[in-house]
C-alpha cells in the first residue's frame, strides 16, 4: 500500500536517530534542565533575533494547545477559534475540560478573519459578566485545510487583537509547510513579533516527537513550568526533546524537510487539477483534498492509505497528506492511479 495518510507515519529524520545513539549512555539532567534543551533552545532563539523569547518543549500538539491555554486565561476567560480549529473539533474537548470555552466561528478557507473576531467580541460585551470574556484569539498556520496565513492577514489580525485587548496564539504543528509554502513571505521572526506566544511543531516534520512553545509576550513568561508539570507536559526525560529539535534546526532540516513534503503535494495536486478532478479546498501545503465517487474511491483505497475527510451524497472527500519521508517514486506511482481511477463513475 502506497502511504499518504498522515505526516506522522514514520520514525525520525537520520540526524535525530543520530544524535540519539550518540548520547544514549549520557547520564542527563532531567526535566528540560538540561544541556540539549538549552542548545535547542538557542538554536529557536536564532531564529527570532529582534526579540527576547521563552522556549519550552512539549511532546505533542494537543497537551501543548491545553497547557498554553491553561497558563494564559482566568477561570472566566474563552477562547475564540475557527469551527476548523484543531481545539474545536479534534482534542476531545481538552480546552473545556480545563473551564475555558471555545467560542467557534465560520471559518473562511480554515482561516479567522479580523471581522468576525469584532463581530464576537461585541456580541459578548453586550451581556458582559454574563457570559464568557473573549480573551485569546487561537489560529492554526498551516491550518487544518492546508491553506496558509498570508503577511497582510497576520498583520490584520495583530491590529484587531490590539484593539480589543485580546492575545493571538498559533498553533504551528504544521508551521515548517507554512513557511515553506509558496504564498508565505514571512519568517519565525516576524511570526514571534505578531503573536504573543506560538508553537513550532515537530512531530509533523521529521521529529520523534515534540512541539517547541515560543512565549513572545512577557506577561505570559512568569511560571509557565509549574502549569508544564502540573498538565502532565514536563518530561522526566526531557533530553529527548531538546534532541529533536537539535537535529530539525541546526542544519535547517526543519525547513528541508517542509519543503520536501510541500514539492511532493504540489506534483499531486498539480496533476489532480490537469485531470480535472475536483478539491474540496486548494491547498498550499502538504495536505490535498480532492473529491471523488464511490467507484474512485473503491479503487484508490485498495492501493492506498488515506483518510476520509467528508461525505457529501454521492461524493466523497479524501485526504492525501506528504511528508518529510515520502518517496519521489511514491508520488508518481499515486499519480498513476488517480490517471486510472479519473474516467471510473
Amino acid at each position: 500500500m502506497l502511504f499518504f495518510r498522515n505526516d506522522y507515519g514514520q520514525g525520525c529524520i537520520e540526524e535525530i536517530l543520530s544524535l540519539l545513539k550518540e548520547i544514549n549512555y549520557e547520564n542527563i539532567t532531567g526535566y528540560g534542565l538540561d544541556p540539549y534543551c538549552n542548545k535547542a533552545k538557542q538554536l529557536i532563539k536564532n531564529q527570532i533575533p529582534d526579540l527576547d523569547v521563552d522556549v519550552h518543549f512539549l511532546a505533542g500538539g494537543t497537551i501543548a494547545n491545553q497547557t498554553i491555554i491553561k497558563h494564559i486565561l482566568k477561570p472566566y476567560e474563552a477562547v475564540i477559534a475557527c469551527d476548523t480549529g484543531h481545539v474545536s473539533t479534534h482534542e476531545t474537548g481538552s480546552i473545556e475540560a480545563t473551564g475555558h470555552k471555545v467560542i467557534t466561528l465560520e471559518n473562511n478557507n480554515g482561516k479567522l478573519i479580523p471581522e468576525m473576531i469584532k463581530q464576537c467580541f461585541d456580541a459578548h460585551m453586550l451581556s458582559y459578566e454574563h457570559m464568557v470574556y473573549p480573551k485569546l484569539v487561537y489560529i492554526s498556520n498551516a491550518t487544518e485545510f492546508g491553506t496558509v496565513y498570508t503577511k497582510e492577514e497576520l498583520m490584520k489580525l495583530r491590529d484587531v487583537c490590539d484593539e480589543l485587548g485580546l492575545y493571538l496564539m498559533m498553533d504551528g504543528a504544521r508551521l515548517g509547510q507554512a513557511l515553506m509554502s509558496s504564498v508565505c513571505d514571512y519568517t519565525i521572526n516576524d511570526i514571534a513579533k505578531w503573536c504573543d506566544v506560538f508553537c513550532i511543531g515537530g512531530t509533523k516534520n521529521g521529529a520523534l516527537f515534540g512541539e517547541a512553545c515560543v512565549i513572545t509576550n512577557p506577561n505570559l513568561k512568569s511560571h509557565f513550568r509549574f502549569n508544564l508539570k502540573q498538565n502532565g507536559a514536563m518530561l522526566a526525560k526531557g533530553w529527548l526533546l531538546g534532541v529533536q529539535f537539535i537535529g530539525l534546526f541546526e542544519n535547517e532540516h526543519y525547513f528541508k524537510c517542509a519543503k520536501h513534503a510541500n514539492d511532493c503535494s504540489k506534483m499531486i495536486q498539480d496533476e489532480l487539477i490537469r485531470l480535472k478532478y475536483p478539491l474540496y479546498m486548494k491547498s498550499d501545503t502538504n495536505q490535498i483534498f480532492p473529491v471523488v465517487t464511490k467507484e474512485q474511491f473503491n479503487y484508490l483505497s485498495s492501493e492506498v492509505d488515506f483518510e476520509i475527510w467528508d461525505k457529501r451524497n454521492d461524493m466523497i472527500v479524501i485526504r492525501f497528506v506528504t511528508s518529510w519521508c515520502t518517496k519521489q517514486e511514491d508520488v508518481e506511482s499515486l499519480i498513476q492511479l488517480l490517471q486510472k481511477a479519473v474516467d471510473l463513475k
